[in-house]
C-alpha cells in the first residue's frame, strides 16, 4: 500500500510533454504545421504534486512559443490558486482559456471552493464567445463554452461558429460537446475534465479507469462527425493528490492536412 501511495504521488508530477500531429479536414496550406499547445486541468491551490507538472508544463510552453495556447478548464479549485495561476499565464504566448465545473466548485470533491475568475488578463476568458485572430495571412476563430451553459443544456455553440474563418476550434472543458456539434461546425475541439482516469488499474485488455468508468471518450484523438476531438489527460489532480497509470500531459497540437 504505501509503495502504490508513493508511486501515484510521484507520477502526480511526473508530466509527459508531447508533440501530436493532428489531421485536420479543409486546413488551408498556410496553416499547415500550425503548432497550437493544449493545456487543462490545472486544479490550483491545493496540496498536490500536480502543482509541479503545470509549471512544468509552462516552462515548456513558453519555451517553444507555439502559435496559440489554448487550456479547457478547472484551472484552480480554490481561490488561493488564482495569483499563481496568473502569474502562469503571462508567460503563456496568445492565450486563450475556458472555465471548468471545478472553478465553480460545481463537483463532488469536498476540497473544491469557487474561486471567482472573471478576468485571465493577459489571457483571454471565453465564456459563450469566440475571437477571430490573423494567423500565417488566415483567420483563425477560438470559441469558448461557460461550463455552467454546457452543463444546463442551453450552451450552442455552433451558432457563434464563423463559416467564412480558414479554421475553427472550439475549448469546452466537458468532452461530450463534439457529439452535440453540427457536423462540420468546427474542425479541432479541445476538451478536458477527466484526467485520463487518474487512478487506474490494470485491466484484460486495457486500463480499469475509477474515476470515470463510463465515460466514451478517455484521453487523446476521435474523429467525430462535429469536429476532431483531442482529449487532454490534464496536469493537476482532485479528490485525491495522486495519479496512477494516468500521468499528467501538456500537448502541442501540430496541425496537417486530412
Amino acid at each position: 500500500m504505501s509503495a502504490g501511495l508513493a508511486w501515484g504521488h510521484f507520477e502526480a508530477g511526473w508530466v509527459r510533454l508531447r508533440e501530436l500531429p493532428v489531421a485536420l479536414p479543409e486546413l488551408p496550406e498556410e496553416l499547415v504545421g500550425l503548432r497550437v499547445a493544449h493545456l487543462s486541468d490545472f486544479h490550483l491551490g491545493l496540496p498536490s504534486r500536480g502543482t509541479r507538472a503545470v509549471e512544468c508544463a509552462v516552462d515548456w510552453v513558453a519555451d517553444r512559443q507555439p502559435d496559440l495556447t489554448l487550456i479547457s478548464g478547472d484551472l484552480v479549485s480554490r481561490q488561493r490558486g488564482a495569483r499563481r495561476l496568473r502569474r502562469l499565464l503571462e508567460r503563456l504566448p496568445n492565450c486563450y482559456a475556458v472555465l471548468g465545473n471545478h472553478d465553480f466548485a460545481s463537483t463532488r470533491d469536498p476540497f473544491s471552493r469557487p474561486a471567482h475568475l472573471y478576468d485571465l488578463a493577459p489571457a483571454t476568458l471565453l465564456a459563450n464567445e469566440s475571437r477571430t485572430l490573423e494567423l500565417r495571412g488566415r483567420r483563425v476563430q477560438v470559441a469558448g463554452v461557460d461550463p455552467r451553459s454546457y452543463s444546463a443544456g442551453t450552451a450552442r455553440p455552433e451558432r457563434f461558429a464563423d463559416p467564412d474563418a480558414d479554421l475553427r476550434i472550439l475549448l469546452c472543458h466537458f468532452p461530450g460537446v463534439v457529439d452535440r456539434l453540427q457536423p462540420r461546425s468546427f474542425q479541432l475541439v479541445l476538451a478536458g475534465h477527466l484526467h485520463a482516469g487518474q487512478i487506474c488499474l490494470p485491466f484484460p485488455g486495457g486500463r480499469l479507469r475509477l474515476a470515470h468508468l463510463h465515460w466514451r471518450y478517455v484521453e487523446g484523438l476521435y474523429e467525430r462527425p462535429g469536429g476532431v476531438l483531442h482529449l487532454s489527460p490534464g496536469l493537476g489532480t482532485t479528490f485525491v493528490p495522486f495519479r496512477f497509470l494516468a500521468r499528467p500531459e501538456a500537448t502541442e497540437l501540430v496541425l496537417q492536412r486530412a
